[in-house]
């Protein structure tokens, strides 16, 4: 009785080690798929990538073709093909990947750019913030949103002290401490 229960868990056991090998060489084949495509798009002249690519439906393959659109400088197309990844209203991985891409090369343009790089640089931010609601634990996010807010500081009439409201200042002596300003 013993030595059959040991076995039928032996067996269980295989076929749960086995379920999980078949799932993960799925998942393999898929991503060897997606890597060849991606391969392709980067190969691809830097004027033909979208004819010569063809429609797939994932979002990952359409999301590897806005990034290589972009690295090649065809930033009107790679626009085109984020803004189809973020419209639709859903915030998974490959919508928040998208964000961070847009984001990101809307501050290269900005860079590159001598005048006129404000509005590029607020477009950056703004994408940021908006993947920051979705996802507020990219610290990838807050360190760009960070950076380009330095590069281009917000105006400072919203934070002046002429349109806040004064606050009743009170002050409190606590035993053992010294009186002192805050650092």
């Amino acid at each position: 009785m013993k030595r059959r229960t040991v076995h039928l868990l032996f067996g269980v056991l295989s076929l749960c080690c086995a379920g999980a090998a078949l799932e993960r060489d799925l998942r393999l084949r898929q991503a060897t798929s997606l890597n060849a495509e991606i391969a392709r798009i980067a190969a691809a002249p830097a004027g033909k990538e979208a004819a010569a690519l063809p429609r797939r439906s994932a979002r990952e393959l359409q999301l590897a073709q806005a990034l290589a659109l972009s690295r090649a400088g065809n930033h009107e197309a790679a626009l085109k093909g984020y803004a189809g990844l973020i419209q639709n209203g859903e915030r998974d991985a490959v919508a928040q990947q998208a964000l961070f891409n847009l984001a990101n090369m809307y501050l290269r343009q900005g860079l590159a750019q001598e005048t006129g790089a404000v509005p590029l640089f607020e477009l950056g931010k703004q994408r940021l913030r908006d993947l920051l609601r979705v996802a507020p634990q990219d610290w990838d996010a807050r360190y760009n949103l960070e950076r380009a807010l330095r590069l281009a500081p917000e105006e400072q009439e919203a934070f002046s002290a002429e349109q806040q409201q004064s606050v009743e200042q009170r002050r409190v002596r606590i035993p053992g401490f010294v009186a002192g300003d805050l650092p």
